[in-house]
C-alpha cells in the first residue's frame, strides 16, 4: 500500500486560477466563489495531485502525509 496524503487548500491564498483542475480534475472542485477545495481531504498519493500543487500559481495547495503530518508540498525552504 502506498502513501496516503492529506490535501488542503488555503482558501485565504487561493485565487481561483483553476490550475489544480487542469492537472487533477478528479481531485479538486471550485465552489461558487471560485475557491478550490479537494474532493477528498485524505487520498492516495498521486502524481496529478502533486502536479496540481506544484502548478498552483500561489502555492495554495498543502500536502502532508496522513498519520505523521510530515510535509510533502510545499517543500521545506
Amino acid at each position: 500500500m502506498g502513501d496516503r496524503w492529506h490535501v488542503e487548500v488555503d482558501r485565504s491564498v487561493c485565487i481561483g486560477s483553476a490550475q489544480c483542475l487542469h492537472h487533477a480534475p478528479d481531485a479538486f472542485r471550485l465552489d461558487s466563489a471560485r475557491q478550490s477545495h479537494p474532493v477528498e481531504a485524505d487520498t492516495d498519493a498521486s502524481e496529478p495531485i502533486l502536479e496540481a500543487a506544484e502548478g498552483c500559481p500561489v502555492e495554495a495547495i498543502l500536502i502532508t502525509l496522513v498519520g505523521s503530518g510530515e510535509g510533502v508540498f510545499p517543500p521545506e525552504e
